[in-house]
This record gives structure tokens, C-alpha cells and sequence, in this order.
């Protein structure tokens, strides 16, 4: 006998029944199966609440250690009722579920369902109940397990129930995320939109409460991993949440390059802030409160209350800067392994009430008076630090920029001056003096749980490159990152799949000594972004960039080109003698800049291209290289990014 599917998803075994001394024995539904015959029709006895005996179709269950099995229906087992016992089963065909798991886990055992899917409609002959029905079953019940799906919808509507409550007003976490993607889809006026955005099969209890409000589901990115990372002697493979293709390959050319000689870093400092806003009656009453603060003794004072206020939350420095009435005050605290906002929101509020007893006339404005900074850019980050300062060093010797980054020492530090230091400075640049370190970071940032928004500041970085060694041969190449905000403990490191790319790299959760694994989290993501920094800036020396982007990082059906081509970032007219070949060119501009990949420039020539486009022409009349003196002329077609789709020479 198959059981419907409309069956309560877990069951315990009815009151009367062999248990083996376990009440709270489960039964798995879709193991059973009849030891063969022809069953007997039985149907359940129960007289409902419309004065009709219930005729749904039964439920076989088994319990107790003797393999016996016994029938119920929804509403009889429902309203609590006692099973009709029916035949054994056999022995070999019935598997029984002997297990104090918890709740959740067991309701998804009974036909793979969810109470979600088991509430979500009527049950057979049940009448439909009023809000006020509802609401006192629900008050009644604390929960709503015995609701369906759209009275407890009902019963949000009418504000009986908060819509960000569901999980809890429902007791059960994936069902209430069911119920509010019902509303909104209601709202939305379909639910195609989100049947794109998975929910099931999530743990919600490490959202609910601490990462998240009014949870809808959650958005699956790829993660890919650089390396191995040689650093400071130990090696560390690196996972990074991105969808921008190119970006791993990059990231892991560039370790690959490091291999040989490897990375070196240190933190220099270590400090998350808080900078709060305070008002006095007039400027020289906060010029009082400045210069009080800057006394030894007061510090001390300022410290023991904000240090009282948690186990690793210890205060360093203050910082304060007058502005008429208004007085700005930087707290800088250690944090342990927590990237620590809360942990100095908390110290910091504790610091100003002891402040307040002193200066009886300050005024608190704000905890956050943008002193911090947090999650925005600014030059007190950048001059003076917040979270991790850390800094990473590598030499690369030649052979490894001439064979794997296939440039020069020389071109190397030429571009770096023109664009990290030059480019950045003629841009008015805060912070920003390098390639792409916010790439790495909020890569890793995505995987390992941090913050996505702190990439702003953390982001802050200045790559420097310079010859080394006697002959000035090899790279010296360092990246200083002055404001790394991290942790391995709380926020979003506590969801599994985080707390997995943590686990990579040996750094979840709480070292044995307070703030080891953040520390070393953040020289990780300095050394991964030097990694990254040294493979962008040779493909851009070498001219290879457009061409990777193309291989990597464009759908197949977006260009349709019979041959694909490398070009010049800025559409202009130039004479191909000022082109580098390499070595599989043959002297022609088509050769240069074409892509050697035929298996994927047929396919995508074959998709056809609809994108609106530009076209130029690029004469040389020079001549090649190779002796070729006869003019020649060469028409590039590019679609309205930029990008090279078509190129035909003449």
C-alpha cells in the first residue's frame, strides 16, 4: 500500500503501540513496502468535526522492535486520535527509525517532506477556518505547526502574526521562509521571479537572528580556490567567491610564479575603531574634554571602563579632533579573532558614560560619527590604519618574469609608476594605489564570511615594484594594506559553507592566542592580492589582457567573430610596427592579434552576433618585421563595450 502524499510528515507511533520503551520511536514511510498480497481496503473509522466519518485513505507505519505496523489518516492522527492496528509487515522490506534526532531533522524523513509541505494545503473533508478560528490556535498552541500555509497567511495579513517572525511563529525555520517567498510572490504578483533562488536544504538556525532578516532563500556563488600560496613558509590554497571570470586563473598564475622563492608578510598593527561624535555648550568646553583626554592618567581611566566590557576587547589609543562645539573621538581596540565592531561599539559606548560623569555637559550625538571609518573611504583609514596593518614582500627572479609572466623587470616597474602610483595620484585616488587588490579581497571576503562591505576600506593598497639583485635582474615587488578588516569568529564565519573556506586555510574560529588566526587570515589576503597584482600588471605589460577576458570571461553566444582579436584597450588608429609579436607570429596584424583558439572561435562564430558594433581601420605603412613592404590595411569591428568581435585584413 503506498501512503499519499499528503501524509503529516512525522509521525510518532500511536499511544498503545510497542515501542521498545521509546516514545518517541519515528518511522520512515518510504521504506515500506508489503510483504506481498493484496492488502485490505481499510479506511479510518474517526467521525470529523462536520459529523461525517473520515474516509481518508490510511497511513501504513511501522514501530517497535517486532515489526508491526498500524494505520492512520491525517485528521485522526492529527486530532491525536488511536490507530486501527492492520497486518505485519515483512521483516526484510521495512526499515524502522530508532533515533532521538532532533525534530527538524525527522520532519523531513516522512515521504522526503517537510511540515511545509504537509500544512500547505486542506486535508481531505477539512472545512476552512476562520481568522479567529486561527488566531485562537495559534495563541493556544504558542506555534502554528497545526495551521496551513495560507491561514497562517491570512493571519499575517491581518498582523496577527510579524511577516519577520514566520520562523519562529511557525517553529519551523525552512517552512517560514516557504510562507514569506509565498507572500511575496503574491505581492510580486508571481512566483516565476524566484523560482531561480533556492531555499531548501539550508541551515536558517545559524541565519536566524545573526546574519539575516526576512530570509527569502539564499544565492549560491562559485567559489574556486588559487594556489598552493607559498607564505612565510608554509603554503595555504585560497578559496575565492567570484563571478568574474579570469580572476582565480589570474590570482593563481601569480602564486604560481611565486612558488620558487615565495611570499613574506607581517602585521604591523592591529586595532578595529570607533569614532563617536560628542557636543559641548561651547568650543572651549570640547577643547577642555580634548586635552583632557590626552592626559596618561585620564586614558587609563577611559580604558579600565571600556576593557571591563568584554574578555578580548582591549583598548590601545585615542583619538580626538575638534570641530567648533563637536568633539570626535577614535577608539582603537584590540579584538581577539572577531573582526570586533560590536565588541568596541560596546567598549566605546561604556568609555562615554564614565566621559559623561566627568564633563557633565557633553552631549552624545551619535556612537558612529564617521570618525571610524567604517565602510567608506577616507584618509584617516588609510594614514593611519583600522583593523589589520599588514604588509607582504616577494623578489621574483627574471627567469620567472620571462617564462611565466612573459614580460620584462624593466616594463614591469615602468607600468607600475605609470599607473599604480602616477595613474592613481592624476585620479585623486584615496587608498587606491594598485592594480586590483578589492578584486582578491572581496573574493575572499565572500567566501570566508567577512564583511562585503568593508572591501572599501580593506581594499586600501599600495603595490610597489622595483629591480633587485645586483644587476637590478630580478622583481622586488610589496604590497602594504594598512586596513584589512577580518575574523575567523561570528558575523558570517558561522555559516557551514564560510566556516569550511576558513577551514581551508586553517584559521576558523579562536586561536590559542587571542587574534593568531585573524592575523593570519589577513596576511593571507595581503600575500593573495600581491599574487594577484604581480599576474594582472604582466599581462597588461605583455598585452595579453583583452585576450584572456575573451577566453575566460565571455559567454560563448555574446561574440561572433570568425577570428577573435586582441586590440588595444583604447580604440585608436596606431602603426603595427609599435606591436610586439610573439613567437607564433608570422609577421601579419591579423596573426598578432588573432586568438589561437579554433575550437572555440568555430563555435562561437557559428552563434552569430546581434550586438550593435563599431568599426576602424588600422593601416600600416611601414611594412612588417619580416621584410613585407607592401601597404596593408586592417578593419577591426568592436560591439559598443569595447571589445573586439571581427577583424579582416587587406
Amino acid at each position: 500500500m503506498e501512503a499519499s502524499e499528503e501524509c503529516h510528515s512525522s509521525f510518532q507511533s500511536p499511544e498503545g503501540s510497542p515501542q521498545d520503551g521509546n516514545p518517541d520511536r519515528f518511522f520512515d514511510a518510504r521504506e515500506y513496502e508489503s510483504s506481498g498480497g493484496e492488502e485490505e481496503p481499510t479506511t479510518c473509522s474517526t467521525r470529523g468535526d462536520n459529523g461525517v466519518n473520515c474516509s481518508s485513505p490510511p497511513v501504513k507505519f511501522t514501530v517497535g522492535g517486532d515489526q508491526e505496523d498500524y494505520v492512520t489518516c491525517h485528521r485522526h492522527h492529527h486530532s491525536g486520535g488511536a490507530a486501527t492496528k492492520d497486518h505485519k509487515l515483512s521483516k526484510s522490506r521495512t526499515r524502522v527509525v530508532d533515533s532521538n534526532l532532533d525534530e527538524s531533522f525527522m520532519k523531513k524523513m516522512y515521504l522526503g517532506a517537510s511540515i511545509a509541505s504537509a500544512n500547505s494545503q486542506l486535508l481531505p473533508n477539512q472545512k476552512t477556518r476562520s481568522v479567529q478560528e486561527c488566531l485562537e490556535i495559534y495563541r493556544k498552541e504558542a506555534v502554528a505547526k497545526s495551521l496551513t500555509d495560507d491561514e497562517i497567511i491570512t493571519l499575517v495579513k491581518d498582523k496577527h502574526i510579524p511577516a519577520y517572525q514566520l520562523e519562529k511563529a511557525v517553529g519551523d525555520m525552512e517552512r517560514g521562509v516557504s510562507i514569506r517567498r509565498k507572500i511575496l510572490g503574491t505581492s510580486l504578483g508571481t512566483d516565476e521571479s524566484l523560482t531561480g533562488l533556492p531555499f531548501e536544504n539550508y541551515d536558517y538556525s545559524k541565519v536566524y537572528g545573526a546574519c539575516c532578516e526576512n530570509v527569502i532563500g539564499y544565492v549560491p556563488v562559485p567559489v574556486g580556490v588559487a594556489g598552493p600560496l607559498k607564505l612565510d613558509n608554509n603554503t595555504y590554497h585560497v578559496p575565492m567567491a567570484t563571478t568574474e571570470g579570469c580572476l582565480v586563473a589570474s590570482t593563481n598564475r601569480g602564486c604560481r610564479a611565486l612558488s620558487d622563492t615565495g611570499i613574506s608578510s607581517r602585521v604591523v598593527a592591529d586595532g578595529m575603531t570607533r569614532g563617536p561624535v560628542v557636543r559641548f555648550p561651547s568650543a572651549i568646553r570640547a577643547s577642555d574634554a580634548k586635552i583632557w583626554l590626552q592626559d596618561v592618567k585620564n586614558f587609563d581611566t577611559m580604558k579600565e571602563n571600556f576593557d571591563k566590557t568584554s574578555r578580548f576587547a582591549r583598548l590601545q589609543k585615542l583619538q580626538s579632533q575638534i570641530a567648533g562645539r563637536h568633539l570626535f573621538i577614535r577608539f582603537v581596540a584590540t579584538t581577539g579573532d572577531a573582526m570586533g565592531m560590536n565588541m568596541v561599539s560596546k567598549g566605546t559606548e561604556a568609555a562615554l558614560n564614565a566621559l559623561q560623569e566627568i564633563f557633565h555637559d557633553m552631549e552624545i550625538l551619535s556612537l558612529s560619527g564617521n570618525y571610524c571609518t567604517d565602510k567608506k573611504s577616507s584618509a584617516v583609514n588609510w594614514i593611519e590604519g583600522r583593523g589589520k596593518s599588514v604588509v607582504a614582500e616577494a623578489i621574483v627572479p627574471s627567469r620567472t618574469v620571462k617564462n611565466i609572466l612573459k614580460t620584462s623587470v624593466s616594463a614591469l616597474v615602468e607600468l607600475n609608476v605609470a599607473k599604480n602610483l602616477v595613474g592613481s595620484a592624476i585620479a585623486g585616488s584615496n587608498g587606491g594605489f594598485n592594480a586590483h587588490a578589492a578584486n582578491i579581497v572581496t573574493a575572499i571576503f565572500i567566501a570566508t564570511g567577512q564583511d562585503p562591505a568593508q572591501n572599501i576600506v580593506s581594499s586600501n593598497c599600495i603595490t610597489l615594484m622595483e629591480p633587485f639583485g645586483e644587476n637590478g635582474e630580478d622583481l622586488h615587488i610589496s604590497c602594504t594594506m594598512p586596513s584589512v578588516e577580518v575574523g575567523t569568529v561570528g558575523g558570517g564565519t558561522v555559516l557551514p559553507a564560510q566556516s569550511s573556506c576558513l577551514k581551508m586555510m586553517g584559521v576558523s574560529g579562536s586561536a590559542k592566542i587571542p587574534g593568531e588566526n585573524a592575523g593570519l587570515l589577513a596576511r593571507i589576503i595581503c600575500a593573495t592580492v600581491l599574487a594577484g597584482e604581480l599576474s594582472l600588471m604582466a599581462a597588461l605589460a605583455a598585452g595579453h589582457l583583452v585576450r584572456s577576458h575573451l577566453r575566460h570571461n565571455r559567454s560563448s553566444t555574446d561574440v561572433a567573430p570568425e577570428s577573435l582579436c586582441l586590440v588595444s584597450e583604447k580604440p585608436a588608429e596606431v602603426p603595427v610596427a609599435t606591436q610586439k609579436c610573439t613567437d607564433e607570429d608570422d609577421g601579419s596584424f591579423a596573426s598578432l592579434i588573432s586568438r589561437k583558439d579554433s575550437k572555440r572561435e568555430r563555435a562561437v562564430a557559428a552563434a552569430g552576433s546581434s550586438r550593435p558594433s563599431v568599426s576602424f581601420k588600422l593601416t600600416n605603412s611601414s611594412g612588417s618585421s619580416r621584410g613585407r613592404s607592401s601597404p596593408s590595411e586592417t578593419v577591426v569591428k568592436m560591439d559598443i563595450l569595447g571589445f573586439p568581435t571581427e577583424c579582416k585584413q587587406s
